[in-house]
């Protein structure tokens, strides 16, 4: 195997697939990522059993070829290299060279053999959308999936295809957020599955915000995203993904339109003042909205700003930290904080995204109200 290639398109490659490779692999050749030259494409292909990754481009290809090397050490190498171009060979006994301009190292490699392969899901059911919106919606559902292994089929992000409809679901219990759209599919093709946040993270990453489009490919237990010379591959998580219906209000009493950017700034300046739990108190009185916050330990914060509020007084308490995120994924001006009483669930839209009702905009964010006691 050798080949010369751009050390900037190398760098490029290569932080498209660091991440998927384990820190602590189940096996020593999964710290290991494959290099292969085939006619006169570079093929770089990474793994952890559970998300693979494979990405393409054009290179001067000398010798065609393959073998394995240690993604971290080979990556440290390549960002340290100032010259414009280099040249990478391998040896049979699995020594990679690596030529840039005066400087030469030798890296030592496993056999490409050894290397797992990825799943071929060519023939698998199939269909394309843009880029950019795939993006936008999975950016917009997965901020609020679960961290926690415990509740293992909400660390990722459910998919559902119905009707000609694509709708994306992240919750983690406490928040939740949809967003969906029309798809060119059969409209009689409808499955449901879940994507491995790890997988949601490779995708976003290497989706454009341009007018190309991505191919997604399922099947019962796996998925393909392929797009811009990039396949990436992943096993959907198992389990019976809860039924969200019945936590977003059907219909909300109040509708309190806010400022997303100065109640934005409000939430971070008093979050400072939370305790561990990051409530804090809405009080809604007549064209005003105050937040109160306060602990033992830091002290109390009071702010308001003017809203288009004309009802009785209502206290609610909401976690801090996860309105600031879900306002982080609106893009609006304004947005549409739908409330009914201090104990059941708010919904928060974009103001330009309704139409006629909330149930019928993307995206939508639900947040659970907190006991006002906790405070």
């Amino acid at each position: 195997m050798k080949f010369v290639i751009s050390t900037q398109e190398l760098n490029y490659l290569l932080s498209k697939i660091q991440n998927v490779v384990s820190q602590k692999p189940a096996i020593p050749i999964l710290s290991n990522f494959l290099l292969e030259v085939l006619k006169d494409e570079l093929i770089l292909t990474a793994t952890d059993f559970n998300v693979g990754i494979r990405c393409k481009t054009d290179a001067n290809i000398i010798e065609e070829g393959g073998t394995t090397l240690p993604v971290k050490k080979f990556s440290q190498l390549v960002r340290e290299l100032s010259t414009l171009n280099v040249e990478i060979s391998a040896s049979s006994n699995e020594v990679t060279t690596i030529v840039a301009g005066t400087s030469r190292f030798k890296l030592n490699g496993m056999a490409k053999n050894e290397y797992p392969s990825l799943p071929d899901l060519t023939d698998a059911p199939a269909f394309e959308m843009q880029q950019k919106e795939l993006k936008d919606l999975l950016s917009c559902t997965s901020f609020a999936v679960s961290r926690e292994d415990n509740r293992y089929v909400l660390t990722g992000v459910s998919m559902t295809i119905a009707n000609g409809t694509v709708t994306f679901i992240g919750t983690d219990g406490k928040r939740l957020a949809r967003a969906f759209a029309k798809i060119n599919i059969d409209p009689s093709f409808n499955t449901q599955s879940v994507i491995p946040l790890k997988a949601v993270d490779e995708i976003i990453k290497n989706l454009t915000d341009d007018q190309g489009t991505v191919k997604i490919s399922l099947l019962t237990d796996k998925i393909a995203i392929e797009a811009n010379q990039t396949h990436i591959l992943a096993k959907l998580l198992t389990g019976d993904y809860p039924d969200v219906n019945r936590v977003i209000p059907n219909h909300s009493e109040i509708l309190v339109t806010l400022h997303r950017e100065e109640l934005s700034i409000l939430l971070r300046q008093i979050s400072l003042f939370t305790t561990e739990n990051n409530s804090v108190r809405f009080i809604f009185s007549d064209g005003e909205v105050k937040l109160t916050a306060n602990s033992m330990e830091v002290g109390e914060g009071h702010v308001a700003m003017p809203v288009n509020y004309h009802g009785p007084h209502l206290e609610i308490a909401l976690n801090a930290g996860f309105f600031i995120d879900i306002l982080r994924h609106c893009n609006s001006e304004t947005v549409i904080l739908g409330l009914t009483d201090a104990f059941n669930p708010g919904v928060i839209i974009d103001h330009d995204q309704l139409v006629t009702n909330l149930l019928d905009t993307s995206p939508l964010f639900v947040i659970m109200p907190m006991r006002l006691s906790e405070e």
